[in-house]
């Protein structure tokens, strides 16, 4: 079997039929492939979506499991899979049509580890303060050629455009199995560590440019609930993610690793930081806590964010931002005067 698409899923009954109609409406034929849904405890309908599907299509099996969160669904669909690759690709994002057998093909082709490719995000209106830096389509240059040069994965770190989410790359299923490289199954960030480490594992890398795949950003999606409990659980992984970079980090430089792989890790790292810092403005997160994590982001090296801007992250927005924020007193300043809980907490006393 050429490929294993691996779908978490949970109470996504909205986007589920969108996501599976479109890895279903591909230049594959079934027996080529397999669709592992990994249904992570879902409480709407989006198990009873998914089982209609599988009762109709022959590649398609449904794995249910109690809640485990979305790290522990795609080690279970990685535990499972068959398929020569492996792909991962969210509930709630789509592919475009007959896009598949191009990618398997050029990995075939060129013995790759890994191969990664262009991805679109469609959003609604978002926080308002995430709007001003929002990420720009993700796309890559490197001349008139379909598919780069072909590198080890620091290599590819130093020269290309490069994110965080699993799903814009299809991975070789025995090298990966050979890195031993598995999900943090207790936080948000865990795909953006899972990429990175396999990153620096791959030997053969490239990066081709077909347009095929679909991001769904916008309200009721992880990223961007404001559930007051998920927002804080958001800030807290984008700090662990910064932390869980410290080793990777100090592991290249010992090692003399690529300077400019370094350096992109690191602008990585400091933007866990920066998308923190903009999200304790809005959070119910206490005054006390927003210091003692940025003296921890301090500790680690995280924080100021020194090497934050670069090829990444260069816009206006983020230029003026970080500015900003690189200074813990003008941001304390703006925490108090922009926090909504601040001011009531603040009010609150006044009355007394």
């Amino acid at each position: 079997m050429k490929l294993s698409i691996i779908i978490p899923v949970y109470n996504v009954e909205k986007y589920i039929a969108q996501c599976l109609d479109s890895v279903l409406n591909q230049d594959l034929g079934p027996e080529e492939y397999e669709i592992i849904v990994v249904n992570d405890g879902s409480t709407d309908s989006s198990a009873e979506i998914a089982h209609s599907y599988a009762r109709n299509n022959t590649n398609i099996k449904v794995i249910d499991k109690e809640n485990g969160g979305v790290g522990s669904a795609r080690n279970c669909g990685m535990d499972l899979a068959i398929g020569k690759y492996i792909y991962f690709i969210d509930s709630d994002d789509y592919l475009i049509k007959n896009s598949l057998k191009k990618l398997i093909d050029t990995c075939e082709n060129n013995n790759l580890d890994m191969l990664t490719f262009l991805s679109t995000s469609f959003s609604t209106a978002i926080s308002k303060i995430e709007t001003l830096v929002k990420n720009k389509e993700f796309r890559v240059s490197f001349g008139d050629k379909e598919l780069s040069p072909i590198v080890n994965g620091e290599d590819y770190l130093a020269n290309v455009n490069y994110r965080g989410e699993i799903w814009w790359f299809i991975t070789n299923r025995e090298f990966l199995l050979r890195t031993n490289i598995r999900f943090i199954e207790t936080g948000w960030m865990e795909d953006a560590i899972f990429s990175l480490q396999l990153i620096l594992e791959a030997k053969r890398m490239a990066h081709l440019k077909l347009d095929a795949h679909r991001h769904r950003f916008g309200p009721g999606t992880a990223m961007t609930s404001k559930e007051p409990k998920h927002y804080l659980k958001v800030i807290r992984d984008l700090h662990n993610a910064a932390n869980v970079h410290v080793p990777i980090i100090e592991k290249l430089e010992n090692s003399n690793g690529n300077p400019k792989a370094i350096t992109r890790i690191k602008a990585r790292q400091q933007s866990f930081v920066f998308f923190s810092m903009l999200r304790m403005i809005e959070s119910t997160m206490s005054f006390e806590e927003v210091k003692a994590r940025m003296e921890e982001m301090s500790e680690i090296k995280a924080y100021p964010l020194t090497s934050f801007l670069g090829k990444d992250y260069n816009g206006l927005p983020y230029q003026a931002l970080s500015k900003l924020f690189n200074s813990k007193s003008r941001f304390y300043y703006f925490f108090k005067l922009l926090n909504p809980m601040f001011k009531i907490k603040n009010k609150s006393y006044k009355q007394v």
